[in-house]
Order: structure tokens, then C-alpha cells, then sequence
């Protein structure tokens, strides 16, 4: 009963922490409106996000990099930005609309240094909050799926396989099939480990192809990443 409710109320808080934070393509137009109106509390250059994948509940770090061609950027609410195609040479990025004059990359970082701090660690504590909770859930459903009962629906490779899902969706079927709706007896020829691991490969495609267009339908302020 504790895992039946358990596991959604903790999916629930891990997915709108980590949307939260999720990185979100922006423009530098947005971050001069962002310094202008002072949500910027830390900036960097980067050349991109590193995000190996082999985990739903990771989230992407950003690469630092003095020369890379990406701004990101996190606001005071927590929230991180970017923005790709930045122009290199310092003197050539003007701050805020109406700013009439250019102002240095190092200048302007130094401006923000000082407030940065509140900011980057409301963002990693929201971050590191996520992190909690999907290795919470991830222990919960692995403790349940090996040292509990049997499962009636699927072996437990087939719901090993199924759990990698991207954003603990397979945990979430798991939870549904196995404490929500269980059969009342075990499934005659229950999915195998290579039957779940087959789903896991489609499943993972269909589910990178829906959220690709719904953040091309939506936008990336709804579907960030």
C-alpha cells in the first residue's frame, strides 16, 4: 500500500522539480532583458550540455568553456537558460536594450559575481532535491521488483528493461500493472527479459519522438530540455 502511493506522489515531485531546472533554449535577447531587470545572478560561456542518458533521473550538465559559442544563464528563481550561436569577442555583446555603449564579457560577469550565489544555489538545490527523489523511487521499485513477490504481469528482467524508460515512465507502468491493476493470477507466457528489453528500445523511441514535437508544438518554456 505504501509502494502503491508511494511511487506517483514521489514520480509527481521528482518531475516538476526536474522540469524546473531543466536547461531552456532562449536568445540573447532574453538575457539582456534578464540583466536589464537584474534575474540574471550567474552567467558562463559554454560549447554545450553533457548528457550521457544512461539514467531518467540525471539531468544534463552544462560544459564550461571560455571560448565556447553557448551563453547559459540561471535567473534568481532557479531556473537555467541558454542561449547557442553567442558571438566571442567580448566587446561586442551590448547590455540591456537601451544600454548605448558595449560592455566587456568579463565586465559584465563581474557585475552579476556578486549576487550569484542566491541564485545558482536555489537552482542546485532544486537539482539536487530531484536527484534525491529519483533515487529514492529507483530504490524503492529495484528493493520491490527483487527481493518482493514475484511479478504477475511480466518477469522481472521484462520489468528491469521496462523501468529504464526515459522519465521513470517504465517505473510508473510497473506501478500500474503491478499494484494498481494486477492480474489476479500470474499471465500465462509472461514477457520475458528480451521481450522487455525490445519494449524498452521502442518505447524510448516513440516516447524522444513525442516530446520532440510537442516541444516543437508547444514550445521549449513548456517542453524544456
Amino acid at each position: 500500500m505504501v509502494l502503491r502511493w508511494g511511487l506517483p506522489v514521489l514520480w509527481v515531485l521528482w518531475a516538476g522539480l526536474a522540469w524546473w531546472v531543466e536547461p531552456r533554449a532562449s536568445t540573447e535577447a532574453q538575457l539582456d532583458r534578464d540583466l536589464a531587470a537584474g534575474r540574471v545572478v550567474s552567467y558562463q560561456r559554454a560549447y554545450g550540455w553533457a548528457d550521457d542518458g544512461a539514467y531518467w533521473g540525471s539531468r544534463p550538465r552544462v560544459q564550461y568553456a571560455a571560448d565556447g559559442g553557448m551563453l547559459t544563464w540561471t535567473v534568481s528563481n532557479g531556473q537555467n537558460r541558454y542561449a547557442a550561436g553567442a558571438p566571442l569577442a567580448s566587446d561586442s555583446y551590448t547590455v540591456g536594450p537601451d544600454s548605448s555603449a558595449s560592455t566587456g564579457w568579463d565586465a559584465r560577469r563581474a557585475a552579476v559575481d556578486d549576487s550569484w550565489q542566491a541564485g545558482v544555489g536555489t537552482s542546485h538545490r532544486i537539482g539536487n532535491a530531484a536527484a534525491v527523489l529519483a533515487g529514492v523511487l529507483t530504490v524503492l521499485w529495484l528493493g520491490r521488483l527483487i527481493a518482493g513477490a514475484p511479478p504477475l504481469a511480466g518477469t522481472r528482467w521484462f520489468w528491469f528493461w521496462v523501468g529504464l524508460l526515459p522519465f521513470g515512465v517504465g517505473v510508473l507502468a510497473w506501478t500500474y500493472r503491478e499494484l494498481w491493476r494486477p492480474p489476479p493470477a500470474p499471465v500465462p507466457g509472461r514477457g520475458s527479459g528480451w521481450r522487455g528489453f525490445g519494449w524498452l528500445i521502442l518505447a524510448a523511441v516513440g516516447i524522444s519522438l513525442l516530446v520532440s514535437v510537442a516541444r516543437i508544438v508547444v514550445g521549449t518554456t513548456v517542453v524544456p530540455g
